[in-house]
């Protein structure tokens, strides 16, 4: 059940019956955490992982002056610090940006695990793959676009995102995030983010209202924020591996 989102939707890797079954005996406890709390700090020797079950996590740096950058964010479905269990401390810090639930696995249980199963370590490492791949795209959006290519390219990114693990339709998705988060995830101000939703709102692209995103021409907002999902390494619609759960 806790397992039934991570790396649902992705292509080329897919997590029998056997190997969700160890990767949920191996959590220790699940819980609830309000927003805006950080999790681990920079430099903390960190003994666990964390799956994000429900809600949006933040993985971020702090400058001298206490500003924060986020340089990342996880959906549900998503190890938030899996790369803590072979490097035992983070360079950022691990927080909530919405109410969390989460599921605590402790690193002496993967070891367990993972030692004598290299095709589950593999596939655990394919998600942290996927992690730096959304890096790469966010030097890149940040990098090369403009305002609203930016905000216009992570809309699309999370609506896939979100749709991989059935949160999404394709159009409408619910993203809690505040214009504030959105400009530091976008390296805008927030008067540009504002404006640049405005933008895409007015060209009939995309209306974001309150947590609620409206999707209204998935191809010309993909074409504005020059977004393509093969980052995301997402499996093709009639290879979904639903089925073939059932099967495994």
């Amino acid at each position: 059940m806790f397992m039934d989102r991570l790396l649902a939707n992705r292509r080329g890797v897919h997590l029998t019956r056997e190997e969700r079954t160890l990767l949920e005996d191996a959590i220790s406890e699940v819980l609830t955490i309000d927003p805006r709390r950080t999790l681990v700090e920079a430099g903390e020797t960190v003994t666990i992982s964390t799956l994000l079950l429900e809600g949006i996590m933040s993985r971020h740096i702090d400058d001298h002056r206490g500003l924060r950058q986020l340089v990342a964010i996880h959906v549900p479905g998503e190890f938030v610090d899996l790369h803590a269990y072979p490097m035992l401390e983070l360079d950022h810090a691990i927080g909530t940006l919405t109410t969390a639930t989460i599921a605590v696995v402790p690193h002496a249980s993967l070891k367990e695990i993972l030692d004598p199963r290299p095709e589950l370590a593999r596939k655990l490492w394919f998600s942290t793959l996927i992690d730096a791949a959304l890096h790469r795209a966010w030097l890149f959006r940040v990098g090369r676009l403009d305002a609203v290519g930016r905000v216009a390219h992570f809309l699309c990114e999370m609506e896939a995102r979100l749709r991989a693990v059935g949160l999404s339709d394709g159009r409408r998705f619910v993203l809690s995030l505040t214009q504030s988060d959105i400009a530091e995830i976008c390296g805008l101000t927030t008067v540009h983010t504002n404006r640049a939703m405005r933008q895409l709102r007015e060209s009939g692209l995309c209306l974001v209202r309150s947590s609620l995103v409206d999707i209204q021409d998935p191809e010309g907002l993909a074409r504005r924020g020059d977004f393509s999902p093969h980052y995301l390494y997402l499996a093709d619609p009639e290879d979904s591996p639903v089925s073939k759960r059932e099967m495994t």
